[in-house]
């Protein structure tokens, strides 16, 4: 099976010690534990009720029960996904107040004389391209965080080099992304998604210093490493052109639907409104379904726009 933080399948340096963040963690999947538990309650109390009222010959008041019961089980797991993600969330601040607090201060710089003209021409070196990841020194790295917190684990990050002086080590830190076609009632839109969710990529010299700054970011849980060793693996120039550089007449966005043939929907509008069925064929160019819907103990093939129908 594949692990869902560490979808590779390399070797992550997992010696992490308890800290906020762990607790955190723990604290909110318990709360989406209890949220799932009483959702289900909800739902299967309400099929009950529901069950009755058809058998009494009321489906409208059936059909109406179990609508109320969703949004109250998707009211009870939002709100507890929400708890959970501020705790985490404080628990992360919690961290990296304290990791700043403790980062030893920079030493005042020390003046030095005046270069000569032509000493400054010498030593002006030409900036890296900004979309170059091979230009400049050190290497790409790849590091395993908490899913769902790339971004604060990079501005935490970012912040540390700055804080701890290391910029002429660490060089750049990058969450790759890529462009998504979504369907959301039934119209396209062009989203970001991340690439690689649970990881971002740094470039760095490596050695002892760089690696405490790293590994030490609250929300980073290690280095990957290719084999069991502990230094961690950078990545090869065929691995960094494949993952940072985009030729952009090949770029086409990717396209995220929903939807899966094989899905059971629900649909709901239309004259088979209520009606469940298999999804047979999706035609993502057209946002079109063609929906198996059983009438009469016969599969009829009905073609809906993807704002007609609901997962069940």
């Amino acid at each position: 099976m594949i692990d869902e933080q560490n979808p590779t399948g390399v070797d992550v340096d997992d010696d992490v010690p308890d800290s906020p963040v762990t607790d955190a963690l723990e604290a909110a999947a318990a709360l989406h534990d209890v949220a799932d538990d009483a959702a289900e309650a909800t739902l299967s109390e309400a099929a009950e009720v529901a069950e009755e009222l058809a058998e009494a010959g009321d489906q409208e008041g059936a059909n109406e029960v179990l609508a109320e019961a969703i949004v109250e089980a998707a009211v009870v797991e939002e709100a507890a996904d929400e708890l959970g993600d501020a705790i985490v969330a404080d628990a992360i601040d919690e961290e990296v107040t304290a990791a700043v607090d403790a980062a030893p201060q920079p030493e005042p710089a020390q003046e030095e004389p005046e270069a000569t003209p032509a000493a400054e021409v010498a030593e002006v070196e030409e900036p890296p391209a900004a979309d170059d990841p091979f230009k400049g020194p050190g290497e790409w790295y790849v590091v395993h965080t908490y899913a769902g917190y790339e971004n604060k684990v990079k501005a935490n990050l970012e912040s540390r080099i700055h804080t701890m002086q290391m910029e002429g080590k660490i060089f750049r830190v990058h969450i790759p992304m890529e462009d998504v076609m979504e369907i959301k009632g039934g119209k396209k839109q062009i989203v970001q998604k991340k690439v690689f969710p649970g990881y971002l990529l740094v470039k760095m010299d490596y050695d002892n210093d760089s690696w405490y700054v790293v590994r030490n970011t609250p929300g980073v849980t290690g280095f990957v490493s290719a084999g069991t060793g502990q230094k961690p693996t950078p990545l090869s120039r065929r691995e960094i052109e494949k993952i940072l550089v985009v030729k952009k007449e090949e770029h086409k966005p990717a396209v995220r639907l929903g939807f899966e043939e094989g899905d059971v929907v629900r649909i709901t509008s239309g004259p088979f409104a209520d009606f469940n069925g298999t999804i047979s064929e999706i035609n993502a160019d057209q946002a079109k379904l063609k929906v198996l819907v059983n009438i009469f103990d016969r599969e009829t093939p009905v073609e809906l726009s993807f704002d007609q129908v609901a997962k069940v």
